[in-house]
């Protein structure tokens, strides 16, 4: 099985927030978007926290316009399937955040979509310029992760991100 391979960072020099995931699922793949699952409810997060609508195009501007940087803890790694379960990890290739973080020196809060992502993560990616950032784990947006309602998500992710949503300079 051929590896899974991941999406350029949304982003650009001034975000402040950078939100990973762990890998993009199938739909995501074939679609060439971000969280393109239908029960995903990343983008309507977004959408309540940050304005972000219309197109895809057009959320990625938004979520670029509210400094957001949006990514993968994973550049690469056999998955077969959409499960985070499913990530072989003995074939996982993490991305290079210690030059995304040099050339992003305004990032001050990494949020994990997930708590896969959060444990890639910390395993794969060996970091010495993050103790200056705040790293916060948030319950997966994925419509796999049913465990806790959209309501209950949303209040989460407002809570998790308010410290950067709310401050401008």
């Amino acid at each position: 099985m051929d590896a899974s391979r991941g999406f350029a960072p949304i982003e650009s020099g001034d975000a402040r927030l950078l939100v990973l995931g762990s890998l993009p699922g199938q739909k995501s793949l074939s679609d060439q978007q971000y969280y393109a699952h239908p029960q995903n409810v990343f983008w309507p997060i977004m959408r309540e926290l940050f304005g972000v609508d219309g197109s895809y195009e057009e959320r990625c501007e938004g979520l670029v316009a509210n400094r957001v940087a949006l990514w993968d803890v994973l550049q690469a790694s056999v998955r077969p399937g959409s499960l985070d379960a499913d990530i072989r990890q003995d074939t996982a290739l993490v991305n290079d955040f210690e030059t995304f973080l040099g050339t992003h020196v305004k990032i001050e809060l990494i949020a994990f979509n997930g708590k896969k992502a959060e444990q890639l993560f910390h395993r794969m990616a060996s970091l010495t310029c993050i103790d200056h950032l705040r790293l916060v784990g948030l319950p997966s947006t994925s419509p796999a992760f049913a465990a806790m309602s959209y309501a209950g998500k949303l209040d989460v992710w407002r809570t998790g991100l308010a410290p950067v949503s709310q401050v401008d300079d």
